[in-house]
């Protein structure tokens, strides 16, 4: 497997709690970790794949961190590289903006076409979503407030889903 950069935004601290899940599924030995508030356009470049997490804030931003550093992402070319995208979420507090934040990072990086690990809508309920696009969620949806009973089970196997697109 390449190596994978992940990177993550957090506030309270949930988003780096799955960050490191992730990294424990995929090997430490596989995969690095960073605050996206720390990282520079070159520390994303030296990664082939790329994982990047965010929480949702209010109705539909981004983690702080991202909504700083996603114009500088968009600018980096990343058609090459492997893009795998998870967001955290309240599908109670929030059904009419759930996981928006990730529907947000989904909707700025400027290719598609290489975002790899969409992740199926079943087993949520919300109202709205700019996560889902054609029936699935962009990537892994994590609900650490409503469903924390969920989320190893959730990370382990959107995390054997990617590995072999991350090869």
């Amino acid at each position: 497997m390449k190596k994978t950069g992940i990177f993550f935004g957090s506030s309270l601290g949930k988003t780096e709690k799955v960050a490191r899940l992730i990294q424990e599924q995929l090997g430490k030995n596989n995969a690095d970790i960073f605050d996206i508030k720390k990282v520079t356009p070159g520390t994303v470049l030296k990664y082939d794949n790329l994982i990047l997490g965010t929480s949702a804030w209010g109705i539909g931003d981004m983690q702080d961190d991202w909504e700083d550093f996603i114009d500088t992402l968009v600018e980096l070319d990343l058609s090459e590289k492997k893009i795998a995208l998870f967001g955290l979420g309240d599908q109670k507090k929030y059904p009419e903006s759930f996981a928006d934040g990730l529907g947000t990072l989904y909707c700025r990086l400027p290719v598609k076409t290489n975002i790899i690990g969409a992740w199926p809508v079943k087993g949520y309920s919300y109202y709205c979503s700019m996560a889902e696009k054609e029936g699935v969620f962009v990537g892994l949806v994590i609900d650490d407030d409503s469903q924390p009973e969920l989320t190893h089970s959730r990370v382990s196997e959107w995390v054997k889903q990617i590995s072999g697109e991350l090869k």
